[in-house]
């Protein structure tokens, strides 16, 4: 694949960009945007919440290792969406393929409550997946290219961080879904799955409002439309304040042409930048298999080993969804103060060491269901953060011209590895009814959390209050 006609074009863009101040403009960045990891949590959660139900259900009548099975069919749906989705988010831009996921993830999340056997639902929850990977890589790419620099970090955890909002959300709505006093077996799991697709179509309303990546406009042969979007943010961040001459910012020269050759695509992955490649694929890889692992089976081990019953699980998911939003958005602003890779490096090591602990302690029997959700929310009050940086990772030390595709790349590889076979994983290990199987797997994850962190904090890049562009150097640049 050749690339077209390129022209050099001298932009101030990312410097203009990075220069505004915070304001109403960002937060409806975060809102619009933010709302794919909401999703995301809910529907994680609502598939862990509805476990029981859906054993339960006179039609679908699944076994715990369908429940797992199911669960890996909706990571491996993110795997093929990211991939594919990513691709294109690079090539056709950011906005257009934020809107064509979100109504992927809405229309594929509605038909699952119309599943009729394990196929249909694993068909279903593959497109719903398929739907939230592509999610991923538009939305991630376009946050980093509208959030000025000094708010990078905090911004990209606290949206990271609100999946379990949609966790929380989930728990809540399978309380009353799933209570059999209210719906029958086979109605309340079914009617769970519509919440999805209320807020998504809210959702395809709220981001009409939001306008292309200047910053993909601009090497994409499109800097008059450029110029005229960066005017109107500006116009809306700064609201008639002086901030200085534009012309005093820092520029830089591009080639822009209208699409990255595939050749220097994979060459920056991984050739130039392997080092970096390495580093995001091992975090990724990690968090995945520690978050996949544990909390798609979370609900089984609960009714499993604790006698809980399915419609109560909601109520021990709200807890759990607070510690993992509170660690975000307490620990946040320290990754653009103290900066990422001792953050980064913290949180996995830490995470992974307080599971070691907890699963020892649920090998030997020694906490009840409630203690379990208390250690729970203590050890993801920083795995969550280590989670979201992991993200914040891949997305921000890569070129602006690959980053859709390189955020889907090592999503799709770090899931692939780390979490599609994980559910499945762990739906065998607690259907065995051995706690010393489910710690080993609990152990296995904890050891890939503190490797990642020496990864991390041996070749890491800083890259705390820098422009993206110094970060990792376009390959459009023009020296």
């Amino acid at each position: 694949m050749e690339a077209g006609p390129a022209t050099a074009v001298l932009t101030r863009i990312p410097a203009r960009l990075d220069r505004l101040p915070w304001s109403l403009f960002h937060w409806h960045v975060v809102a619009a945007l933010g709302i794919t990891w909401i999703l995301d949590g809910l529907e994680v959660t609502l598939a862990g919440s509805v476990a029981g139900a859906l054993k339960d259900s006179p039609t679908l009548r699944f076994t715990d290792t369908d429940v797992g099975f199911a669960s890996s069919f909706y990571l491996l749906g993110a795997v093929l969406g990211a991939l594919y989705f990513g691709w294109l988010t690079d090539r056709l831009g950011r906005k257009k393929l934020f809107f064509i996921t979100l109504a992927i993830y809405l229309l594929a999340t509605a038909a699952t409550a119309f599943s009729w056997n394990l196929w249909s639902f694993c068909a279903f929850r593959f497109l719903t997946g398929a739907g939230i990977g592509g999610e991923y890589a538009a939305i991630n790419s376009t946050i980093q290219e509208l959030i000025p620099a000094r708010y990078r970090g905090r911004t990209d955890l606290a949206i990271n961080g609100s999946f379990w909002v949609g966790a929380a959300l989930g728990a809540t709505g399978s309380i009353v879904l799933i209570d059999p006093a209210r719906f029958g077996p086979d109605t309340g799991w079914r009617l769970a799955f519509f919440i999805g697709a209320v807020l998504g179509l809210v959702t395809l309303i709220m981001r009409a409002w939001l306008p292309e990546s200047p910053r993909w406009l601009v090497i994409h042969n499109r800097q008059h439309e450029a110029e005229r979007v960066i005017e109107e943010i500006e116009g809306r961040c700064l609201a008639g304040a002086d901030v200085g001459r534009v012309d005093d910012l820092d520029a830089m020269r591009l080639r822009s042409r209208p699409h990255t050759p595939l050749r220097e695509v994979f060459d920056s992955l991984f050739h130039q930048h392997r080092t970096r490649a390495m580093v995001g694929l091992t975090l990724m890889a990690a968090q995945a298999f520690f978050y996949n692992a544990i909390f798609f089976t979370y609900a089984l081990v609960l009714t499993k080993f604790y006698g809980v019953p399915s419609a109560d699980v909601g109520w021990y998911i709200l807890p759990f969804a607070l510690g993992n939003v509170l660690g975000p958005l307490v620990l946040g602003p320290l990754f653009d103060t103290w900066g990422r890779r001792p953050m980064i490096g913290l949180t996995y090591a830490i995470s992974g060491l307080l599971l070691l602990v907890c699963g020892w302690m649920f090998w030997r029997d020694m906490l009840t269901a409630a203690q379990m959700t208390f250690a729970w929310s203590v050890i993801f009050f920083f795995a969550s953060a280590a989670a979201s940086s992991a993200y914040l990772t891949v997305s921000e030390t890569f070129p602006v011209e690959i980053r859709a595709l390189a955020i889907a790349v090592f999503y799709a590889i770090g899931t692939g590895l780390g979490g599609v076979g994980a559910p499945w994983l762990f739906g065998w290990l607690v259907a065995s009814g051995e706690r010393a199987n489910v710690f080993a797997g609990y152990a296995f994850g904890a050891v890939l959390m503190i490797v990642a962190a020496l990864v991390m904090w041996r070749w890491g890049v800083a890259a705390e209050r820098r422009s993206l562009e110094s970060v990792a150097r376009p390959l459009s640049l023009v020296d």
